[in-house]
């Protein structure tokens, strides 16, 4: 019982004297935060390629006339799934690709596309992420318009409604300056508070008369304090005073 509450007060202590050297240091986990920061920010902003996405959005109908029942309903919703699959397909992105003369495989094109339909809806909306703003909105129309006609086509179905034609992004969707900035600030934050207690951990010397009970075993018998250390504070105290 003695042995295990001696060690959960050695275990206090631990954790005191590496909160006090992180403390201690505070200036330095600091500068390297913020040299990390400056880092990310000059990363991101000089070595990363912007991108821009554009977003067109399609009705699924199920027949012509406007849905009139819950089967209708249903049946549009299920309709989306096989619509996700067809507009990425190899010969719709081989169609966008040839009329817009991109240089580029339908492989990459594919990587480049989200298709979200959001919840309880016959709504698809397909975005499109290209590192030129206009390629970006000329991409998502052109594959809206290709995908409409080939569904269509090949499933014998009213082909997709388009509700909304995509448009030129005025601002970038990435990366983002600000968000990296405070990923750098954290992250050397982080890694300097690790080598701190690393080198904190590794560092056995003793400094104070607990260290000796802790580490040799021994208890202190008396303390004697540094005669030089005295004489220079009693010389400042005395300066003070013929001021």
């Amino acid at each position: 019982m003695e042995n295990k509450v001696y060690q959960e007060e050695e275990i206090e202590i631990d954790l005191w004297r590496l909160f006090h050297a992180l403390l201690d240091r505070i200036w330095m986990i600091i500068l390297v935060a913020v040299i990390f920061a400056l880092g990310a920010a000059a990363f991101t902003k000089f070595l990363i390629a912007p991108t821009y996405e554009s977003t067109s959005t399609m009705l699924v109908l199920s027949k012509e006339t406007t849905l009139t029942s819950l089967a209708d309903l249903q049946l549009g919703s299920q309709l989306t799934q096989d619509y996700k699959v067809l507009i990425t397909s190899r010969p719709v992105l081989q169609a966008v690709i040839d009329n817009l003369e991109l240089d580029m495989e339908y492989t990459d094109l594919e990587k480049n596309i989200e298709i979200v339909n959001p919840e309880d809806t016959r709504i698809l909306e397909i975005t499109v992420t290209m590192p030129d703003p206009e390629m970006a909105a000329a991409v998502v129309n052109e594959l809206s318009q290709e995908a409409s006609e080939f569904i269509g086509d090949k499933m014998e179905v009213t082909k997709p409604k388009i509700i909304e034609d995509g448009e030129v992004p005025l601002k970038k969707s990435a990366p983002s300056t600000a968000k990296n900035t405070v990923l750098g600030f954290l992250l050397g934050a982080f890694l300097m508070c690790g080598v701190i207690v690393v080198l904190e951990l590794l560092n056995d010397s003793i400094k104070t008369e607990e260290d000796i009970e802790r580490y040799l075993g021994l208890p202190v018998l008396a303390v004697v304090p540094l005669r030089g250390c005295n004489e220079r504070g009693k010389s400042r105290k005395s300066g003070k005073k013929q001021k």
